[in-house]
């Protein structure tokens, strides 16, 4: 057994083994847990999952850079399949990244204004999808964080993904944690179709959970994202008049429809094993040189879960 597999049943105490709210005290720290960074680069090829290619959405943009989604159909299904059926469909063909507003979100879309005028939404795409803000609890058994969160009954992680959920209400949800992907809308009724989108680029505005539909996360690119010029106009919209010029969008496909030779490849770890349960617990408390004082906890957002391209060898 490795050591971070010797540390998940400390992990396992630490971080509440039971499958419902955490706890109201506060567990102890773990002493000698494994820094996360080693838990990574020691864990096993079973401890990480592939991410189906369906489920990966490859934005190209014009200055070269490429951007990596992965998609979360298991929250918001219809949205996902108006995601889908925009990038077979042609429908961000003349769309640009438009929007950066500081430590908020980079939005994207046809929204921007720019490029003529936008697709006509390709077949199959629905306009005004379902509020899918949450789903229901039931099929989904997070492991629990043991830490209060100020926006959640209670956080943890679920094949692979940060969820917030109330037990009571029987709901569950992603929040809006840094990369975050999700579809940007009008005010209520509208939901948003999915073909503008923003991701998450600063602290974490978790005041958006259950409020707007999470569509996926990034996986890979985020520079690509967060990295770009401030927009000075109002909420961070580009303003042409002073010269800011949206980042116009190449192509956006599924990595399914990329030739097998050229497609994006990429694994997460498996969030109900023991490599994950020793990565929390070495999150929650640091002891590797450079921290004088362990926080003893961590929040879903800073519990972020490890992903990686896709080793070639297998």
């Amino acid at each position: 057994m490795t050591r971070p597999h010797r540390i998940a049943a400390l992990a396992l105490t630490a971080l509440g083994a039971c499958r419902g709210a955490p706890a109201a005290v506060r567990p102890e720290p773990v002493r000698n847990a494994t820094p996360p960074a080693r838990v990574v680069a020691e864990s096993a090829p079973a401890d990480w999952r592939e991410v189906p290619a369906d489920e990966l959405l490859v934005m190209e943009l014009g200055d070269g850079g490429r951007v990596v989604i992965q998609l979360a159909p298991a929250f918001a299904p219809v949205h996902v399949a108006n995601v889908r059926a925009l990038a077979r469909g042609g429908g961000w063909a003349r769309a640009s990244v438009y929007r950066v507003q500081d430590n908020y979100v980079t939005q994207w879309g046809n929204g921007g204004g720019g490029g003529g005028a936008p697709a006509a939404p390709p077949a199959g795409v629905v306009e005004q999808p379902p509020a899918e803000f949450e789903r229901t609890l039931d099929g989904v058994a997070p492991r629990p964080l043991a830490y209060a969160d100020p926006y959640a009954a209670a956080t943890g992680h679920w094949e692979g993904w940060p969820v917030a959920y109330d037990p009571r209400a029987r709901a569950a949800w992603i929040p809006h944690c840094y990369g975050t992907v999700a579809a940007a809308r009008g005010n209520t009724p509208s939901t948003g179709s999915g073909s503008e989108l923003y991701a998450v680029i600063g602290h974490a505005p978790r005041q958006l959970d259950r409020n707007l539909a999470v569509v996926g996360r990034v996986l890979d690119g985020m520079a690509h994202l967060s990295a770009r010029p401030r927009g000075s106009g109002n909420l961070g919209f580009y303003d042409r008049a002073r010269g800011e010029t949206p980042q116009p969008i190449v192509r956006v496909r599924l990595a399914s429809d990329v030739p097998e030779a050229e497609r994006p490849r990429y694994e997460v770890m498996r969030t109900d094993g023991a490599a994950f349960a020793a990565y929390l617990a070495g999150s929650a408390n640091r002891h590797d040189a450079f921290f004088a004082q362990p926080a003893g906890g961590v929040d879903v957002c800073n519990a972020r879960v490890p992903t990686r391209p896709r080793p070639a060898a297998r």
